[in-house]
Formats: C-alpha cells, structure tokens, sequence
C-alpha cells in the first residue's frame, strides 16, 4: 500500500540524468546576448588581444561580427603573455577554449553558441563526477539523485550557458572532492570508521552500555575504540594533487577550494586522532601533496600578485553590515529554485518572490532533518563531516574577503560556484531516502513525492533560465540595443569612452546586440503602402551605422576632445549614443560637433542607465562649423 503511494520514475539513471542536464544546457544556448565578461572570453579564446580591436577609430557597425573571428596558429605561451597583460585571470581555461574553437573551426555566424558549447559540456561532466563523489560518500542511488538534482538545477544550468571560467573550475572541484573522499576512507579504513561497506561492524565497536537496537544514533565515541591500520594509496595523493593543480590555473578562486579541501583533511585528522594507526604517513603524503600543488603555481605567481594591483578588480563593493549574510542565503535558494523576478511588474515580483522562499524555507526544513539524521548514522556521518567541513571552510573564506579585505563577493551569485558541488551532494544525501541501506544492486531511482517535488521545481525553474527569464546578463545587451534602435531609419553611431579594457569589452556587447537588431529583416514588421522605399532607407541607415572607442583618460574633456575629431557620416541626420562608465547625467553636455558638420543636440527625454548611463545625441548636417565643444 506505502509502495503504491509513492510517486517513481522507473527506469530512471545515470544515462538519463545525464541526457536531461546535456538538453537543459545546450538548449537555447545562443538566445541569450553576449555581455562583457564573455566578450572578454571571446576576445582571448579566439586567439587575440584588445591590441586587435579599432580603438580609436570609426569602425563600421556592421562589421563588428569580423572581430570574433578565429586567428590560427597561436600558442597557448602567446594566450597566457595576452591573459598576464590584458586581464585578471589565470590562462588554462582560455587555452582549452581556443584548441576547442580550433577543433571545431570555421564557427560561422554560430559562433555564440560554440563559444559557449565548453562551459556547457564541462557542465554536463559536472553531473557526472557529482554521481561519482556521492556513490563513493553514500550509495549510488544517492549518487543518482545527486546527478538529478545538478542536472536540473538552475544555478548550474545558468553557469553551464555562460561563456566563462565556472563550469570547468566547478568540474574540476567536484574531482577533488571526489579524491578528498577517497582520502578520508583511506584515512578512516573500514576496519574501524569503514562502516559503510560494513554496517555490521558497528555492533563489534559499540559500548556495552547501549543497545544494539539503537546502534545507528550512537556518537562517535560509542563505537569508535580500536585504532586505524591506515593504507595509504599514493595514486590518489597523487591524483588529487594534480587536479588541484589544474584548478589553480583556471580559476583564483579555486584556491578557496583547496585551502578547504587541506582544513578539512586537518579536522578528520583531528576528529579520529586516537583511532589513527600511521598518523606520520598521513602527514606526510598532506605536506608533500600540498607543497607539489605550491609548487606548481609558482611560475604564475608572479602575476597573481600583479593581477590583485589592477583596477579591474576594484569594481567589487564594500560589504553593508550584514548584507552578505542574506546575499548567501538568497544565492542558496538561487542553487535549487528561480522564478522570474527579474524586469517584472511588482505585484508579479512580490509573489514570486514569496513563493521562492516559502519553498526555501520547505526544502531548508527538509535538508535539515535529512543531515540531522545522516549525521547521527555510523556509515555516513564521516562523508556528512568532510562535506559540511569544506563547505564551512570556503564560506569562511568568503567573509573574510568581504569583511576583512572589503570585496563584498556574495552580492555575485555565480561566485558561489566554488561549493555548490559539496552544496548540492548534502542536498542529495539529505532527500534521498535510499541512503538509510546500503544497495549494491540499486539501478532504479525511486522517488518520494518530496524529492519529485524538489526536481519538478528545479526543472521549470530551469526552462525560465533558458528562455532568458532568469538570470539575465548583467547590463543587458539587449535591452540597451532596443532602447537605441528607436529609430530605425535613422542612421546610428555608438560612442563608448573607456578608460581600461573592461569597457571596451562592455561596449563590444553593446554593438553585437545592437548590430544583430539593426540587420534583421524588417519588411515583416512594416505594414506600410511604400514598403519597398521604407526598406532601402532602413538599409541605408545600417549601412551608415558605426561605433568608436574613445579613451577619456586623463578625464572626460579628453572624449569630448576625440568626439569632435571624429568623422561623421554624410547624412542628414544622425542618432549619436554615448555610452560612459563612470559618468552621471550632468556630465553629458548640452551640445557636442562631429568634424565641424554635424551639430548634435542632446535629448534629455531619452537618458539611461543599466548599469552605466548612455545618453542619445540628435544630430544634424550644417554648413558652416560653430563650435559647441564644452570647455
């Protein structure tokens, strides 16, 4: 009768699951806009520099697609001498991005959507080394639903389409917590902690002064007295060593993950001292593991140092009192739940945002009796303490960045990667009711209706990430693209002053939308009798379209000053946008000149700001020069 009540999805496995995550992923991978950081990627994975791109020079706004070309024959030497100068990052993951678009050259007009086909697949290969770290830490079911919820989960389906360094960084971690598992059962051999293979064992170790009925809510203490005959497995050192390696050289912020992984063999160590037969073999396979991982990274250190002086990252805010404690709750709820809440009406964004949390608070209540109650069991508590452990760690690690170095990262939610694999493998652990017996044969996943629930809900929260509902780019390209296309019979110039790389980056994203809206076909959308001159004037109009980079360094009078030098178009009116990081809206003058024949007014009704102001200058054809340039 209970086995009739329970809802299943039969037949439900490893493959499956891993079907499901590939389609959520690849799905829609291109409908998103391009935004800076992803330009940046581009820019760099595509084998050039910002030395490639027109700085300071007219460039036609229809040719902008040229600059995202792939250019041959580069070295992954050259890419890492580009990444050390031109940006903050260390070089790997940007040498496998080019060898992959190398691989699956020419990208064509597809190229959005292989430059983010990496990151997509490392995502993929995220649900499965998730299976593989909770079927060596529970039981494969667990594995499974630790794979399942990956696979659906709308924080990882969100890095998993984004053009940058996360998905391969949180792959790699998922492998070191896998080897940091393996390390504990080796530290913990199953002749004393090993009771996950053993369950029985625990009767052998218990005090007389328990019942055996309750052997599964015992202490430590009561079934742990005999001393661990530790076997080391070198390989595995090993192994972890190099994965950890590798992380450091694709993500900084791994090295939160490795600091943790080394706190948390150091708290087992501690924890199961007495019971620890070769305790000098352990610590020393530790030092000399953690000192190669050091070591490695020394020839990049040099540059770590020099990146941490640049002023591109410097644009992280101060913390507010106790705002990163909510921010990381709020990223939390973002990891299993995300309604659109984004650009809604307020009574829209008021009860979806309740109904987030309501099912937070459910899921939170539910995880916590889960663990509670894996906790207080011999065969799973040790895998519970080394997961809590280096996710404890890393949090820590987070606040002392925000309070002690005053770079609030938790207002960033993708920041949040770097424990999101411990994160979701307790939540898998604590729903999955199949870890409570150990079932070798388990192929099928049965779910409770409460796991069914929690899946069901991370699968339609990911068909909004995917329609761009969800986690939309930060400045949105697009909107800031329709807001300048407002008259698309009127040619266009796109102004972006920047006074460092990222905003060159920035106003590249801005051009690739607006580029992409201008040349679509409009006859569909003009129901007009002179349908035919209508298009021949809008196609004038693209062909007239343009963009420049003006540098405002020292200060602003100096864009103003290149501004004036520009050569117009030879139109009779011009639609001129100025986008400036930095700026306020009194900052813009009344009036600005274009090469002494076009005199440009500034319309105040059509002032914006997402995230940086750009301001619309109308401006027109004039016969005699007159001087407006501001002093």
């Amino acid at each position: 009768m209970r086995k009739n009540r329970r809802l299943s999805l039969r037949d439900l496995g490893l493959p499956e699951v891993i079907i499901l995550g590939a389609i959520l992923r690849f799905w829609h991978l291109d409908l998103k806009p391009l935004w800076m950081d992803e330009v940046i990627t581009a820019i760099f994975s595509l084998g050039k520099n910002y030395n490639d791109l027109p700085l300071d020079v007219v460039f036609p706004l229809e040719r902008v697609q040229e600059l995202f070309t792939f250019q041959p024959g580069i070295s992954c030497s050259q890419i890492a001498k580009n990444v050390a100068t031109q940006s903050t990052h260390p070089p790997l993951f940007f040498c496998s991005m080019y060898s992959w678009l190398g691989w699956i050259a020419p990208l064509g007009s597809e190229w959005v959507e292989k430059l983010r086909s990496l990151p997509a697949l490392f995502g993929v290969g995220a649900i499965a080394a998730i299976f593989g770290l909770n079927y060596i830490a529970f039981s494969r079911a667990s594995g499974i639903m630790a794979a399942a919820i990956m696979a659906v989960s709308p924080f990882a389906v969100y890095l998993s389409q984004e053009a940058r360094h996360y998905t391969m960084p949180m792959f790699l971690i998922t492998l070191a917590l896998l080897g940091l598992m393996q390390i504990q059962r080796d530290i913990f051999e199953e002749e004393s902690f090993g009771l996950a293979s053993q369950p029985e064992a625990a009767l052998r170790y218990t005090s007389t002064a328990v019942p055996c009925p309750q052997v599964e809510m015992l202490s430590t203490r009561d079934f742990v007295t005999t001393p661990t005959r530790t076997h080391i497995r070198f390989w595995i050192w090993l192994l972890w060593a190099i994965i950890n390696s590798i992380g450091l050289y694709v993500h900084y912020f791994f090295a939160l993950a490795f600091i943790a992984e080394i706190a948390t063999i150091v708290v087992l160590m501690y924890w199961g001292k007495t019971q620890i037969f070769n305790q000098r073999q352990i610590w020393l396979a530790l030092i000399v593991s953690t000192s190669s991982v050091v070591i490695s990274f020394i020839p990049w250190f040099m540059v770590t140092l020099s990146h941490i002086q640049r002023s591109e990252t410097n644009w992280l805010p101060a913390p507010t009192h106790i705002a990163p404690f909510y921010q990381t709750l709020m990223s939390w709820i973002l990891m299993v739940i995300a309604l659109p809440v984004e650009n809604q009406f307020l009574p829209i964004a008021v009860i979806y945002g309740f109904l987030m949390v309501i099912f937070a608070i459910w899921v939170g209540w539910e995880i916590f009796k889960g663990l509670k109650l894996l906790w207080l069991k011999p065969r799973t508590y040790l895998a519970i303490l080394t997961l809590l452990s280096f996710t404890i760690f890393v949090l820590l690690q987070f606040f002392v960045i925000v309070y002690f170095f005053g770079k609030d990262i938790t207002i960033i939610p993708r920041y949040h990667f770097v424990y999101y694999p411990s994160f979701c493998a307790l939540i898998a652990a604590s729903l999955n009711k199949s870890t409570e017996i150990a079932n070798t044969n388990f192929r099928l996943l049965d779910l409770s209706q409460k796991s069914f629930i929690f899946l069901l809900v991370g699968l339609i929260s990911c068909v909004f990430v995917v329609s761009n509902l969800v986690f939309q780019k930060p400045f949105q390209p697009e909107q800031v693209a329709q807001n300048m296309n407002l008259e698309p019979a009127v040619p266009l110039m796109l102004i972006v002053g920047y006074s460092d790389y990222q905003d060159v980056a920035l106003g590249l994203s801005f051009a690739i939308a607006l580029e992409q809206l201008r040349s679509q076909n409009p006859s569909g959308k003009l129901k007009i009798n002179n349908l035919a001159d209508k298009s021949r004037g809008l196609n004038a109009a693209i062909n007239s379209d343009s963009f420049a980079f003006l540098q405002k360094y020292p200060d602003l009078s100096n864009l103003w000053k290149n501004l004036s030098q520009m050569p117009a178009p030879a139109t009779s009116k011009l639609n001129l946008w100025v986008v400036g990081s930095g700026m306020r809206k009194r900052d813009y003058p009344q009036h600005l000149e274009l090469s002494g024949r076009n005199n440009c007014t500034i319309d105040p009704e059509h002032h914006y700001r997402i995230g940086v102001p750009y301001q619309l200058y109308r401006c027109e054809n004039i016969s005699k020069p007159k001087s407006f340039l501001p002093n």
